[in-house]
């Protein structure tokens, strides 16, 4: 439990190649079903204050309370994803806390001294998201996402289908 942030909520990993990621995390860990979308459509996104035109695919699943975040950029785009897998790196790249309070939160850790590497926003108002720029070492980005529209509801559905999952149809496209 962090004291700034509250409890981890979701681990993201970035990788080269999702659906060997998706397929990995099946058949070796047990992990699913995972709930992929090809094409994410951002409202807006920015790496470090300047706007960037950022295409990913991403695929989430549940391992008990945790989520797991799978993350392949597909272009060149300016990210901190990017970054990432050009300085050598491929796999867990930032911890997630989730809030109702988003702009309290992200007033917060600015006021604290945290800056922003990249930012944007999926559906809305609320379904913003910022990474700061936190990385001692790999996997140590923070995350913070609002949760409170309808993201709150897709990740509850995603953690309740995890629960006793069977095994049956692991990867679930959403358009």
């Amino acid at each position: 439990m962090s004291r700034i942030f509250g409890a981890v909520c979701q681990n993201g990993y970035v990788v080269r190649d999702i659906h060997a990621a998706m397929d990995h995390w099946v058949r070796v860990l047990g992990v699913g079903p995972w709930y992929f979308i090809e094409e994410v459509k951002t409202d807006w996104f920015r790496y470090r204050g300047q706007a960037s035109d950022v295409k990913m695919s991403i695929a989430l699943a549940n391992s008990g309370d945790l989520q797991i975040e799978l993350i392949q950029q597909t272009n060149d785009a300016p990210s901190m994803y990017r970054d990432f897998l050009e300085a050598g790196r491929e796999g867990l790249q930032h911890m997630s806390y989730w809030t109702r309070d988003y702009q309290g939160l992200y007033d917060k850790a600015l006021s604290l001294g945290y800056r922003v590497g990249h930012e944007g926003q999926i559906g809305g108002p609320q379904g913003r998201f910022a990474y700061f720029d936190t990385e001692a070492h790999p996997g140590t980005v923070i995350e913070i996402s609002d949760i409170s529209g309808g993201k709150g509801a897709f990740f509850e559905h995603i953690r309740n289908k995890a629960r006793g999952w069977d095994g049956s149809n692991p990867v679930r496209p959403v358009s």
